[in-house]
């Protein structure tokens, strides 16, 4: 592009300014929907898939493919991260939705549980970066003091698309297969991919970090932002007192070294507990609350329960996050949940446990969310999806971890009350790692 150029000459900008700028959130929260899609598609074809006995699937099959769907988001959130900070942000996020949709439509005509499993691995590779691409996308069109509300608003996308999800497997297993669940999914690629084509911008924090930067301020004015400037010293937000200058480090080299090697190890651990909690609790709380005598029924409305404190909590966690900083806050919410889940171990009337349930998912559910937010705003552009995705990537280990660890229990008869106690000490841990980490002003120029 030209120094010339003007708003409707760059690449993705509407025509609108103000218009413009609420397809940044949406689309990216139409991508981050695609998560809460994947996290429940497969529950609700295995049961069909299972009965059918098709390609002589068993439960350690399915497993098995669960797995590995799991596996392709870690890779994609450690190995697509860092191609958004090379490659940009819009492109990475299109090339993640289509490869999402297509091998998820592909695994409709699987020929044999092998294939099946493999193409759920690479749905799984688009998959993990859409977030990572996703949340530095929202934080860079945020304005600076917004950071935690624009990654919990957009992460709701993840409960609404497994509410969605949920609803759609009702009205189309019954009347046309399992399959339908998988052809429904080419639907992104047919209408997302278009929208971000024509109204996605590229953010101005890479398009600057890259040094494009008559591109960035284009773009910047355009959407009414101020475009991040290259990073001269990091210093840590309490003092302002300078620890760190800059380096010729890039990519991994960056996020694992000088004052950020600190942070990036805590957001590991805090990250897979995170997201053990999150997988763990949305895959065996029904059973683990009929260990605690409660039917069935009302032991699956915990879980829809849950999953409603959830929404709430990324709304109310993003705003504290925003006047407290994400650290404070998420050190708060992971302490919160800790808490909450211990005293699930309480035996109380039905009433009393689906409002504990509640503050249960309003604290759980947005701990991890506030790790990414505390991520997003402590790392510089060049590196800020790198960060991300390393972020995701070790928590979808935990993501793997929390479903096996709460079989482990309840194969063990220790599902209730200890495991509410083993899943509480999970979140002290979260609640540690964040408290060990530091708030740095990474730019300049928001």
């Amino acid at each position: 592009m030209s120094s010339s150029a003007t708003p409707s000459q760059v690449q993705g900008m509407s025509r609108t300014p103000l218009g413009a700028l609420h397809w940044v959130p949406t689309l990216c929260w139409a991508a981050i929907l695609m998560d809460g899609y994947d996290a429940v598609v497969l529950g609700t074809v295995i049961p069909s898939l299972l009965k059918a006995k098709e390609w002589g699937i068993t439960t350690a099959g399915a497993t098995t493919v669960a797995t590995l769907g799991l596996v392709g988001m870690v890779v994609g959130g450690l190995g697509l991260g860092f191609l958004t900070d090379k490659l940009g942000r819009r492109k990475v996020l299109m090339a993640c939705v289509s490869a999402f949709s297509l091998f998820t439509f592909a695994a409709a005509f699987a020929p044999n549980l092998f294939m099946f499993g493999l193409l759920r691995f690479l749905a799984g590779v688009g998959l993990g970066g859409c977030l990572p691409t996703a949340i530095a996308m929202v934080g860079e069109f945020a304005h600076r003091d917004k950071t935690s509300h624009a990654t919990t608003r957009v992460m709701t996308g993840y409960h609404v698309g497994a509410v969605l999800t949920s609803a759609l497997a009702i009205v189309l297993i019954s009347r046309f297969g399992w399959h339908a669940m998988f052809i429904s999914a080419i639907v992104p690629a047919l209408i997302v991919v278009p929208l971000m084509m024509k109204f996605l911008p590229e953010s101005p924090s890479y398009l600057e970090s890259v040094g494009r930067h008559e591109e960035a301020e284009v773009v910047a004015r355009h959407y009414g932002l101020h475009v991040e400037k290259p990073v001269e010293e990091v210093r840590e937000f309490s003092d302002m007192a300078p620890t760190h200058p800059t380096t010729d480090k890039k990519g991994l080299g960056l996020v694992m070294s000088g004052p950020y090697a600190r942070n990036t190890l805590a957001i590991f651990v805090a990250s897979f507990m995170g997201l053990l909690l999150v997988y763990g609790l949305n895959t065996w709380l029904p059973q683990i609350m009929q260990k605690a005598k409660y039917d069935l029924g009302n032991s699956l409305g915990m879980l829809l329960m849950l999953n409603i404190g959830a929404i709430a909590g990324l709304f109310v966690g993003g705003r504290i996050g925003d006047r407290l900083t994400p650290r404070i806050t998420a050190v708060g919410w992971f302490l919160a949940a800790a808490c909450f889940l211990a005293a699930l171990t309480i035996k109380l009337p039905l009433a009393g446990m689906y409002a504990m349930i509640f503050l249960t998912g309003f604290f759980v559910f947005s701990s991890q969310v506030l790790v990414y937010a505390f991520t997003s705003a402590n790392y510089p552009p060049a590196v800020r999806a790198t960060a991300l995705g390393m972020s995701a990537g070790v928590g979808r280990l935990g993501g793997i971890a929390g479903p096996l660890l709460g079989g482990l229990l309840l194969d063990r008869g220790l599902a209730y009350p200890q495991g509410f106690f083993i899943f509480a000490a999970v979140g002290l841990i979260g609640a540690i790692a964040m408290a060990l980490t530091k708030t740095l002003r990474v730019s300049v120029g928001r």
